[in-house]
């Protein structure tokens, strides 16, 4: 893999986990503290699913789709050009899945904390793997869509 793309992925989840530290040491459970009132606040809640919930309680198959997604996106990454987007989008996603990962391995659950009510939604909280995660999936759309994803050098890797 692009030494590149791993210094990424290390140094963000390096910003997840003292992040989730920071969190679960200075708040207690399901505490809030307004940031920007009606808008931002820090939470700090256990997410034993994944997004919205989805699979609550059933953290062996989270932990197995996170492995199966880590092992298909570095089989993947290497159609694509080894540009500066690219190699964010993979670090960003390679280090969010992985902060969520260790979290489940370690706790059984994910630790979040980042909460938004937008126009009236109240957003379900989240962490900064999951905006890592997000981002990295809009990028790679991105390549995608300018047909970034079929190049292959292999003198480049």
């Amino acid at each position: 893999m692009n030494k590149k793309i791993v210094l990424g992925s290390l140094c963000l989840l390096i910003v997840d986990i003292v992040t989730k530290m920071l969190i679960d040491y200075n708040f207690s459970l399901m505490s809030r503290k307004d940031i920007i009132p009606n808008f931002f606040a820090i939470t700090k809640v256990y997410n034993y699913g994944a997004s919205w919930n989805i699979l609550t309680g059933h953290v062996i198959i989270l932990i197995a789709i996170s492995i199966l997604i880590l092992f298909l996106l570095y089989l993947y990454h290497k159609k694509f050009l080894l540009n500066i987007r690219n190699i964010i989008a993979f670090s960003l996603l390679f280090g969010g899945i992985l902060g969520n990962l260790l979290d489940r391995i370690l706790y059984g659950y994910v630790i979040d904390f980042l909460d938004f009510n937008i126009f009236g939604y109240d957003y379900p909280v989240f962490n900064l793997a999951d905006t890592f995660i997000v981002v990295g999936i809009i990028l790679l759309i991105i390549a995608i869509y300018k047909k970034e994803d079929e190049y292959v050098s292999y003198s480049r890797r």
